[in-house]
């Protein structure tokens, strides 16, 4: 799934970044983000977010917590992987381009490690889905979420993501 690049925070007078050129995320609170299982227990999603932005990983961080989910933060993609664990996390959030390693390098390396964690790209650049489609000739195209986004609508894209069947 492609998502526009909308941040319902913002007025018309302002522009999409802040004065020093990065994009901005807003943070606002919706509804929870657990689910039941067959038993009725309750389970919160636990979300892993990578970006080697402080500002945004603390701010997509904070706006998921505030919409229920639990969610842990690295800004290094090497760290991030070396204390990656399985069946921890129900989706990652995973900017693309970082140093060090790329978002599609990460993925890659932890679907070796968690085949069954979910994705969503995230990303100031729209012109990634031809190397997605290499990275990964198997998988079906997903979820990409363009910055700037509305914390509401990535809680929102998260959750149907996290919903859909594998």
């Amino acid at each position: 799934m492609v998502l526009p690049n909308l941040n319902t925070n913002q007025d018309s007078s302002s522009n999409n970044s802040n004065n020093d050129g990065r994009p901005k995320i807003a943070v606002t609170t919706g509804t929870a983000a657990a689910t039941k299982d067959n038993n009725n227990n309750k389970h919160t999603y636990k979300i892993l977010v990578v970006d080697d932005e402080l500002d945004i990983t603390s701010v997509i961080k904070k706006g998921l917590k505030n919409n229920g989910f639990e969610v842990d933060s690295y800004n290094d993609p090497v760290l991030a992987l070396e204390k990656f664990r399985a069946n921890v996390y129900d989706i990652l959030i995973i900017d693309i381009k970082m140093p060090k390693m790329n978002g599609f390098e990460l993925y890659k390396k932890i679907k070796e490690l968690d085949n069954k964690v979910k994705v969503c790209f995230l990303t100031a650049i729209e012109y990634y889905n031809d190397e997605f489609r290499m990275a990964f000739p198997k998988l079906a195209l997903k979820c990409f979420a363009d910055k700037p986004i509305s914390i509401d609508l990535l809680a929102k894209i998260i959750k149907q993501e996290l919903e859909e069947p594998q």
